[in-house]
């Protein structure tokens, strides 16, 4: 009710658990899929990772409260764009959507700091935090001196207008700069290199 309230926002499907997302995406092919966390037999975490691997996959917004921060966190390294606390108003539901639909992350600056604070473990399940520290430092030494120096100031939470100021560039060299990043390091938003920083121990 609260999408189809928008004028510029169609839902095209829904579905009840997570192991329907594959095929609800498939039939409706969406271009942002709402995802809930907690789910009876699939949940969110899985679904996310899953389709995230998809071609072509639809951008991802997951639905958690606080107290999920590290299940939150698994699903913004699977690729989510952002999510909302349950307790969102229907208007930033609908305005979240849109940002997301546009390529912008979800989160604000202050949630940023706040999920990076809450970062449990190495990035990875299968590494050792001495490897995933290792990977993480590997990762970016890919990049510029000056695309390093936004993606630090990523780690801190820092906004566009935050980083121009910082680091006296223009907001568009910023955001240039931001998408030269993700595409060096192959990932979908500006909060993944934000948790990559984090775990290469920068921040």
């Amino acid at each position: 009710m609260i999408l189809a309230a928008a004028d510029d926002v169609e839902v095209v499907g829904e579905a009840a658990d997570g192991a329907d997302v594959p095929a609800a995406v498939a039939a409706h092919r969406p271009d942002v899929v709402l995802m809930d966390i907690r789910m009876p037999r699939i949940d969110g975490l899985a679904a996310t990772e899953s389709l995230r691997q998809r071609p072509d996959p639809p951008e991802v917004i997951v639905l958690t409260t606080f107290d999920a921060d590290e299940f939150v966190l698994r699903a913004l390294r699977a690729g989510a764009s952002g999510f909302l606390l349950k307790d969102t108003p229907p208007v930033d539901i609908q305005r979240a959507v849109r940002r997301v639909a546009n390529g912008e992350a979800t989160l604000s600056p202050t949630v940023t700091r706040r999920l990076i604070a809450h970062v449990a473990g190495p990035a990875g399940d299968d590494a050792g935090p001495g490897r995933g520290r290792a990977r993480a430092r590997a990762a970016l030494d890919r990049l510029s001196e000056r695309e390093r120096d936004v993606a630090l100031a990523l780690g801190r939470g820092s906004s566009n207008a935050e980083i121009s100021a910082e680091l006296f560039m223009s907001v568009a060299t910023v955001k240039a700069h931001v998408s030269r990043m993700l595409t060096k390091l192959e990932l979908n938003n500006r909060v993944q290199v934000a948790l990559l920083v984090h775990d290469a121990g920068l921040v």
